[in-house]
């Protein structure tokens, strides 16, 4: 793995799940190096496109890029001057000030702001609903599917969260698996399977989950998750396209073309592309 380009600026991206790795694979092709910090035990559904799936493999290959899981701050340095990403696990984001980064991407997507301020680096960059540009952070990409998906926001907030699935065939909320009681997950079929309407895919105690309809199971949180009742758990698609499992989406790539276009048009950014020497003269 070759090291960054843009050795100088440093992006943490706060979340490691399948939209925050479109953000990050975007990143990383363009040549900035990044860490993304996590949960101890991170929620993520599509795991097998989830560069915070490293948390629980010590490392993953999504679409050729490798991350990895790194003990302290300096294990995380070191990979991510490799062109590795570094996966941190940080969930209060403490190791921002020893970190230093360029610009800070949060990608929980928790729908509110957890604790994200405009002075946590140069540059701060929001998905979706929960934030407001300008008031807790300098831009907010749409994450909403439509006309706005991937857009810019410079002022105000994105679109508020609508609660709905979007429509895969005509299928919204029986394409997502939810818990039916708090406990732990059991995968009776592994992500990328073909599932039958009715074929018991999952259980979390002693509750059977089953498919609503014929499809893939594109995603399925892990068995150290510690679930509630209602919890999206997992995902079915109705396409039965087995490689769309192990690919990015293109939701995901839009949302990380905004984040993307955000970093290379912030002033505060230019200082970290050029070279020491030019930088200083500033």
């Amino acid at each position: 793995m070759a090291s960054a380009f843009f050795s100088r600026a440093l992006i943490v991206v706060r979340g490691g799940g399948d939209l925050a790795s479109g953000v990050v694979y975007r990143l990383c092709r363009a040549g900035f190096p990044v860490i993304i910090t996590e949960l101890a035990a991170p929620v993520l559904v599509r795991r097998t496109v989830s560069f915070g799936e490293a948390v629980y493999s010590g490392e993953i290959v999504v679409e050729g890029l490798r991350a990895q899981l790194a003990p302290d701050v300096q294990a995380a340095r070191g990979l991510a001057e490799t062109g590795v990403i570094a996966v941190l696990v940080d969930p209060a984001g403490e190791n921002l000030i020893a970190l230093r980064p360029a610009a800070v991407v949060d990608a929980r997507m928790v729908k509110f702001n957890l604790d994200t301020t405009l002075e946590d680096a140069p540059l701060v960059v929001a998905l979706g609903p929960g934030f407001s540009a300008g008031v807790d952070c300098h831009a907010v990409i749409e994450t909403n599917r439509g006309h706005n998906l991937g857009r810019v926001i410079y002022a105000g907030p994105a679109e508020a969260d609508t609660g709905e699935p979007g429509v895969v065939q005509g299928h919204t909320h029986s394409r997502v698996l939810r818990a039916p009681a708090a406990g732990h997950v059991r995968g009776a079929a592994s992500i990328g399977d073909v599932v039958e309407s009715g074929q018991v895919v999952a259980w979390v105690s002693d509750h059977a989950i089953r498919a609503a309809f014929t499809g893939v199971l594109r995603g399925l949180v892990h068995e150290r998750v510690a679930v509630e009742a209602g919890m999206k758990i997992g995902d079915l698609d109705p396409r039965a396209g087995r490689d769309a499992c192990f690919t990015i989406s293109d939701k995901s790539l839009a949302v990380g073309g905004g984040v993307l276009e955000a970093v290379l048009a912030a002033p505060q950014i230019r200082p970290y592309l050029m070279p020491y020497e030019a930088a200083k003269s500033l």
